[in-house]
């Protein structure tokens, strides 16, 4: 960094913070960076692609927590291979912390699970919501990223989370119906938080022109409708190593991490955003503000 203190005294300027209060806010804990991840519709591979991004985020030295927030219809266990005794219901009716709830994976990597077949968690009141954000709030001082697979669609909980959050990743497949989905949970999302930053995978693209036909459709229409775009963040071709990983329940950048899909997974891990989405306060804080 270039030093521009050359010709200056060295009392603290008008706006210069002085050293004992600098030290001061450098030592004061940061809660987690959080990174929502969602799609407009099932069947995209959001989960394939957050369960690997939380892999490869660990296994750069990061204390990472996936929160499986398609409640009620979780699968990012299955994809790691894991079983977790509690998941959201636990803690929402208030059987347990959720501390308790977690479940170590690959590369020390920590898992909430949404939980399978409770109907309850797919359309949680806004009071159940307040209390889960509540109890989730503490996880944010001990982790140094989170990231939240949301389920299909756009409901109650992820909106709350998208006007709380300061990045989103948006995963769609090429095809014409994800693409609708897609925006119109882009659309939802820039209007409950203008300041939101929206990345976009396409997954599952069968090849190059495919996936240029694709985000050209898609970025004309924001620009077109909303006056706005997402950043274009990758493109993870269709592999028959992630069907096979899938099958094996370990991750395909584990399973298979010379294939042309772990290869483009790392490199969307490798996205800038995911290392500067900290904000102000923190999220769940702000998540549980947005349903008032």
């Amino acid at each position: 960094m270039l030093d521009l203190s050359f010709g200056l005294s060295r009392r603290n300027p008008p706006n210069e913070i002085p050293d004992t209060e600098r030290r001061m806010r450098e030592s004061k804990p940061q809660t987690a960076r959080v990174v929502s991840i969602a799609s407009g519709k099932g069947g995209t591979g959001k989960s394939v692609v957050s369960t690997n991004l939380a892999v490869l985020r660990a296994q750069q030295g990061e204390r990472v927590l996936l929160v499986d927030f398609d409640a009620g219809l979780a699968n990012d266990h299955l994809l790691l291979g894991l079983a977790p005794q509690f998941d959201l219901g636990y803690i929402v009716e208030g059987r347990g912390g959720a501390r308790e709830a977690l479940v170590t994976g690959p590369h020390g990597l920590k898992l909430l699970s949404g939980g399978v077949g409770r109907h309850g968690l797919a359309n949680p009141t806004r009071r159940e919501l307040e209390r889960l954000f509540k109890a989730l709030r503490p996880l944010e001082d001990e982790f140094d990223l989170i990231l939240i697979d949301h389920g299909a669609g756009i409901g109650y909980a992820t909106l709350a989370h998208l006007a709380a959050s300061t990045t989103l990743l948006l995963v769609t497949s090429h095809e014409i119906t994800g693409l609708s989905d897609a925006y119109a949970v882009y659309k939802r999302g820039k209007m409950v938080n203008p300041d939101l930053h929206v990345g976009m995978v396409l997954n599952r693209v069968p090849d190059r022109e495919s996936a240029e036909a694709a985000w050209q459709r898609f970025r004309d229409a924001c620009k077109r409708f909303l006056g706005s775009e997402p950043e274009r963040v990758g493109v993870v071709p269709a592999d028959a190593a992630v069907s096979a990983s899938v099958d094996a329940r370990v991750p395909v950048c584990l399973y298979a991490p010379t294939s042309r899909a772990a290869h483009a997974l790392s490199s969307v891990a490798c996205w800038n955003r995911i290392d500067t989405s900290r904000s102000v306060s923190p999220f769940f804080e702000r998540a549980a503000k947005a349903l008032r």
